[in-house]
């Protein structure tokens, strides 16, 4: 038997990321692979990175290339795995997900060294891809395009050649000729044939030129030569109109434009000033900026410097060819070294980090400024001890600034659980990064959430809501808190502050207010229902008799009130005149314990059904429909008396392309006296209860109250903690809240924040917003100086001391930096 293990955090790190169209033809989004798991993101309005979707893909992703066709206006992603296939995704938007559109199966699955897959080249016109092995093996699948103008793909041509190490491939920029790929390879036959080691110690790398004949649809080996031996990485040079075409290769301490039939232009890497003379300069990772002033390449340093590469050139003496005339590299900034970089068109540069946490960076500069070092081709020198190398030293950011930062646990060197006193559960400690980015990181298990204000208030209240003035109103107009005695106003502006001309009635406690209609209000309170126009007129409905309400439930459009004696009383918003019309009223058996109404459709002019929970621990939904208004159409038995109820219906979104009303479900919720939460379907024609699930919450009975996250409707359970329950990809997910205990919540939105979160809990007034969803732990962090090794807890009575041991190469104590420093000082 064979078991695939989940894990309850996804990966963070990051291996590998691609720039591309993938949802539509100007949206700006980032692949990123972590290991299994592919994830796409997309940076909001405010810069913040957005978790778009992600998917297990069963199998370790090895190499991504994002493509386009010719005439097209999104990317699909070639992916190279473990899989031993050769697989191209399209992201669906309707679906949320990336789906498979040709899986070609060529060899045996499993990370080997002869198996394609580690390396992925695309053509950039998207005729053509190249996968490749560390060694020997390289196939090349033709793109093409049916009748129906669905992509194609060929069966593999072959490009291998044994006893061959290859160290990086890429495409060339050839326009519309054949694609060429280009590759840095090692021949090792005759070291492995040479026992004495010297075939070995002169092996000499080549830069080798493959060419796919669309015409005849072969590949050959175009053209080989010799390549510095501390080669490691290709650029493409952008070709046609947008460029000179070539390749740059990037090798220890230089970077040098070659191109066939061109002499090669050579500048030099600058180097750190206190960097070791025997200590050389490699580039890890590149990305490339095409504007419409032309291109560079920003590339990092394996000590995170960033350089801006730029080419100048102009037409050559044969016809349509260019010659390169310089070639210049220039300092741009410090970033912590990254597996991958990414420039978007939006002015936005992502930073996937190797260790610590992975970030968004706006550009302030193009790296224009004259004191900052550059070396050029034509300034090279050539001396008896090698080429003159150019010297800086590191400065802050000029020409970037961080926007925003994603969380990262990669890498992990020690984790304990720790219980700490006044947890209620275990608290996963561990020690996380490298130098001083490291970092003590404690996990609590829970959605992360960031408080935008706190505020008193005076008294103990019972309940909050949030009102909007209008219906078109984009934010809340009022916050409305209710005490056992009165009830409190508040308007939301600038500051928030207490009115008196609201129209609400101030001497009683509210049961619930809202925004009824296009333009007004309604209050209701134990002694019967308050409807406020907009013109400031006042309707008032009183209980009949000594009856008072015990339940309300309502909407945009309906009022449903719960009368003492089990009477229900039905309201609606009259079309014409804009009043709340009393459209019906029935008795029923028993005592009502809670009610809930649904959101009105788009387009319709109610909601169809009435949930109605009674403490005989059962629930029933009546029918709203006019020809047979709160007859019953199901019931459910409950093992508890119910608390509370919320419909939650998933097609309600922000747009028509994030929900379909046809597509999405109506689901019932159900909070039990026992802390238990049930979620059953409601059929949207006949109201039908099916497929009931339950999960305990906690301690205490549930409140449910909806808010919205996403711009989709969610629920939002306070029991002994809060919960968030929410769709994501066509499921529903009810994560826990790393937050303080509420007693009342409603949604909240304004400029500052447009989806919060107000609560109250004992005489405090939170406003909450939330960041991360989708995290399942709460992060707190302290910071270190130097890479931490192991750890402990040592307790002393009730105190509980984390204690680190770290270390770095070359670092001493902060004793022996101050001792240095003196004697520094007293020598100059």
């Amino acid at each position: 038997m064979y078991l695939y293990n989940m894990t309850l955090q996804r990966a963070t790190g990051c291996q590998s990321a691609v720039y591309g169209n993938f949802s539509g033809p100007k949206a700006q989004e980032i692949v990123v692979s972590r290991g299994s798991l592919l994830e796409l993101l997309r940076p909001d309005e405010n810069g913040k990175m957005q978790l778009v979707t992600s998917v297990f893909v069963f199998g370790e992703i090895r190499d991504m290339s994002a493509f386009r066709l010719t005439g097209g206006q999104r990317d699909y992603l070639c992916v190279g795995s473990d899989s031993g296939r050769f697989v191209v995704l399209e992201y669906v938007k309707e679906k949320n997900q990336f789906a498979p559109v040709h899986v070609e199966t060529f060899g045996k699955s499993g990370c080997r060294r002869i198996v394609p897959g580690q390396y992925l080249a695309v053509d950039p016109k998207g005729r053509a891809a190249m996968i490749g092995a560390c060694e020997k093996q390289k196939l090349v699948y033709v793109f093409n395009r049916d009748t129906a103008a669905n992509l194609t793909i060929s069966s593999p041509l072959e490009a291998h050649k044994s006893h061959t190490l290859v160290f990086c491939i890429i495409a060339m920029d050839c326009g519309f000729d054949n694609p060429i790929f280009a590759a840095i390879e090692l021949d090792y036959m005759d070291a492995d044939q040479d026992s004495t080691g010297e075939a070995a110690a002169e092996a000499q790398k080549h830069l080798t030129f493959y060419e796919l004949d669309l015409g005849l649809n072969h590949v050959v080996r175009k053209y080989s030569e010799p390549v510095d031996n501390g080669a490691n990485m290709l650029l493409t040079v952008p070709g046609g109109a947008d460029g000179p075409s070539g390749v740059l290769v990037c090798a220890e301490n230089f970077v040098i434009y070659k191109k066939e039939g061109h002499p090669d232009v050579r500048a030099v890497i600058p180097r750190r000033n206190d960097l070791p003379g025997d200590r050389g300069v490699l580039l890890i990772a590149s990305t490339t900026s095409k504007v419409k002033s032309g291109f560079f390449f920003l590339v990092q340093s394996e000590y995170g410097d960033i350089y801006k590469v730029s080419l100048e050139y102009a037409a050559g003496r044969a016809e349509g060819e260019t010659e390169v005339s310089e070639l210049k590299i220039k300092y741009f900034d410090t970033l912590p070294p990254c597996s991958s970089i990414c420039f978007l068109k939006t002015g936005f540069l992502f930073a996937g980090s190797e260790f610590g946490n992975h970030a968004l960076y706006q550009f302030q500069g193009m790296g224009d400024h004259e004191d900052d070092v550059e070396s050029s081709s034509l300034t090279l020198m050539e001396t008896e001890e090698g080429f003159q190398p150019v010297f800086f030293d590191p400065r802050p950011l000029r020409n970037l600034a961080l926007i925003d930062e994603i969380v990262s646990l990669a890498p992990f060197t020690d984790m304990k659980p720790v219980s700490f006193a006044g947890e209620e559960t275990p608290v996963l400690v561990g020690t996380v990064g490298r130098g001083p980015r490291s970092s003590v990181r404690m996990l609590r298990q829970g959605v992360a959430l960031t408080e935008m204000a706190v505020s008193d208030l005076p008294g103990n209240p019972e309940a909050v809501w949030t009102v909007r003035k209008f219906a078109a109103d984009d934010f809340d107009a009022y916050i409305v808190v209710s005490f056992n005695n009165a009830t409190l106003v508040l308007s939301i502006g600038e500051t928030v502050e207490e009115v008196y001309d609201s129209g609400f009635l101030g001497t009683t406690p509210s049961m619930k207010v809202g925004q009824i209609g296009e333009d007004s209000l309604f209050q209701v309170y134990p002694a019967g229902l308050r409807h406020i126009r907009a013109d400031r007129r006042v309707n008032e409905w009183k209980a009949p008799g000594r009856k008072q309400v015990q339940k309300v439930a309502s909407n945009s459009r309906q009022v449903i009130l719960a009368l003492s004696g089990g009477e229900i009383v039905y309201f609606e918003l009259d079309g014409i005149s804009g009043q709340l019309v009393e459209a019906e009223k029935k008795e029923l058996t028993g005592e009502i314990s809670c009610m809930d109404v649904g959101p009105v459709p788009e387009g319709r002019q109610r909601a169809k059904f009435l949930a109605v929970g009674f403490y005989e621990q059962m629930v029933r939904v009546l029918s709203l429909d006019p020809d047979n208004c709160l007859s019953m159409l199901s019931v459910i038995t409950t093992a508890a008396p119910p608390a509370t109820l919320m419909q939650l219906d998933t097609a309600m979104g922000s747009s028509a392309d994030d929900a379909d009303a046809s597509v999405g479900s109506l689901f019932l919720n159900i909070g039990l006296d026992n802390g238990v939460l049930l979620r059953t379907e409601v059929d949207r024609v006949t109201g039908q209860l099916s497929d009931t699930r339950m999960r305990m919450l906690g301690a205490k009975p549930p409140k449910l109250f909806p808010v919205t996250v996403r711009g989709r409707q969610a629920m939002l359970a306070l029991s002994s903690r809060p919960w968030i329950g929410y769709s994501d990809a066509g499921r529903f997910i009810i994560a826990p809240l790393s937050y303080d205990q509420l007693d009342y919540a409603s949604s909240f939105a304004s400029d500052q924040c447009p989806e919060g979160i107000v609560g109250i809990a004992d005489s405090k007034l939170r406003i909450v917003t939330i960041e991360r969803l989708g995290e399942v732990f709460n992060q707190s962090s302290c910071k270190l100086r130097y890479t931490p090794r192991k750890f402990c807890v040592h307790a002393e009575g009730d105190t509980q001391r984390i204690v680190v041991v770290q270390s770095d190469h070359g670092c001493g104590s902060t004793a022996e930096a101050l001792e240095t420093r003196k004697v520094e000082k007293k020598a100059k």
